[in-house]
């Protein structure tokens, strides 16, 4: 934690957690692997010694060593912790006497994260209150600065510290565990490491939705971008129940969205929804879409000309967020002035949403406007170079994908209900084409076999 003027201020922690929890590790080493999987961190522990002893016993047991008093006597001594071996064995035995009960080691855990949650409060809190005092930076800085300070506090990240290795790779070797146990489970098949876009050719191009990735989704008028970014957000929310989808869109009204939502899972034609021309079947059809949507924790922001630190201010607010969606790009504001310079703009808003995709660990999907490019080229799909405005939007991004109809500029061809989704750029695989089917009338896309396209 940073050092901070903190006179009349005491800090609050419990001895008798972190003592009880260090012992308990001591007398059953499968007990370290329980406090780990917990997320208790080196850092969590108030008194310094104890931080130390934690930090050897997490090292101990990423190298597969045995964890008892014995062993942590000799690492203690080794790592300098105590100036002598006696005096090592004399306050581990301290601590393996102070438990309590083995088995409740993660109620200690429990205790001594929330101890660190509330110090970093209070440090937080002061840390504001020297920037409000002091800082030059405009008040809206200020406030973004003190929301994520709170807003980490209570996801649990930790300070911006540098790491040691050993603990990172810790997490990771408990990642792949976890997800080879799932894949056994699985009959051997390959897990994503993301949520289902619920399009099963494009999951396995881009391993699903992953947290902290920007994905840019981009076509030209009429492709059916914001239909794909709805499909998506629908798909994702049926098979994550739990968690928060939040739709930001610049572009059309939230009862726009909604209607083509609804069109799109009850199967109708959209324009039902300005004619209201529907029969009993259909309409018994629309209910029960009505009722699965109104189920889901899908949720829509409308507002114009958004920023991106409005938009981290609103996500902070939820509770559980999954995914986040943002339709489109060119539509959003910066919070500085450019001068006209859009190119620059824009830069500053990708480089921001990557940002913003890192801080709050959620997939960030943003629609893009492509230039007039494709329109002059005999083939007319995509590339990353009309990208509009800005070439950022492909640096910054994790995912750049690209829908193209064919059918949209020939009317002859064969494949009218064929959309191609062209991984443009893939930072966690390979690029490339995959196909899916495209019902216009209803504005839903679906998944197809790819031989039929190919063959078609």
């Amino acid at each position: 934690m940073a050092e901070y003027d903190l006179s009349g201020i005491n800090l609050p922690f419990s001895l008798d957690a972190e003592n009880s929890a260090l012992g308990a590790a001591l007398l059953d080493s499968s007990v370290l692997g329980d406090l780990i999987a917990s997320s208790l961190h080196a850092e969590h522990f108030f008194v310094d010694v104890n931080r130390r002893i934690f930090e050897v016993m997490v090292s101990m047991y990423m190298a597969n060593n045995q964890v008892d008093i014995v062993t942590m006597t000799d690492a203690c001594s080794r790592h300098g912790i105590f100036d002598t071996t006696a005096e090592a064995r004399k306050y581990l035995a301290d601590l393996i006497d102070r438990v309590p009960s083995v088995s409740t080691a993660v109620k200690y855990a429990g205790i001594i994260t929330e101890k660190y949650m509330l110090r970093s409060l209070i440090l937080a809190s002061k840390e504001i209150i020297d920037v409000a005092n002091n800082s030059a930076e405009p008040a809206n800085n200020i406030v973004d600065f003190a929301e994520q300070k709170i807003y980490d506090i209570g996801a649990g990240v930790e300070n911006k510290t540098l790491t040691h290795i050993s603990g990172i790779i810790y997490d990771r070797v408990r990642a792949l565990n976890d997800l080879v146990r799932e894949s056994a489970a699985n009959g051997g098949k390959p897990v994503m490491t993301g949520a289902s876009t619920g399009f099963t050719e494009l999951d396995k191009r881009i391993y699903g939705l992953n947290k902290s990735d920007l994905i840019i989704i981009a076509a030209r008028p009429g492709m059916g971008k914001t239909s794909f970014a709805m499909n998506i957000a629908v798909n994702v929310s049926q098979r994550l129940l739990d968690k928060q989808i939040c739709v930001f869109s610049l572009e059309m009204s939230k009862e726009q969205i909604v209607s083509r939502m609804l069109c799109s899972e009850a199967k109708i034609s959209s324009e039902v929804m300005k004619t209201g021309r529907i029969d009993s079947e259909q309409f018994g059809g629309f209910m029960k879409g009505a009722d699965i949507l109104q189920k889901l924790e899908i949720y829509i922001d409308d507002t114009p000309g958004c920023n991106v630190m409005n938009m981290k201010s609103k996500l902070r607010r939820m509770n559980n967020l999954g995914v986040v969606i943002i339709d489109y790009l060119q539509l959003m504001n910066s919070t500085n002035n450019y001068n006209g310079n859009r190119v620059l703009e824009i830069s500053e808003i990708t480089r921001n949403l990557k940002i913003m995709a890192k801080e709050l660990n959620v997939p960030v999907i943003v629609l893009s406007q492509l230039a007039r490019g494709p329109e002059q080229r005999p083939d007319k799909r995509p590339l990353l170079s009309d990208l509009r405005d800005s070439g950022s939007i492909e640096q910054d991004a994790d995912i750049v994908l690209f829908l193209y109809r064919n059918s949209y500029y020939d009317k002859t061809d064969p494949n009218q209900n064929v959309c191609e989704c062209i991984v443009a750029k893939n930072r966690h695989g390979e690029t490339g084409t995959i196909y899916m089917g495209w019902h216009g009338e209803y504005t839903r896309f679906y998944n197809i076999d790819y031989k039929v396209q190919n063959g078609g």
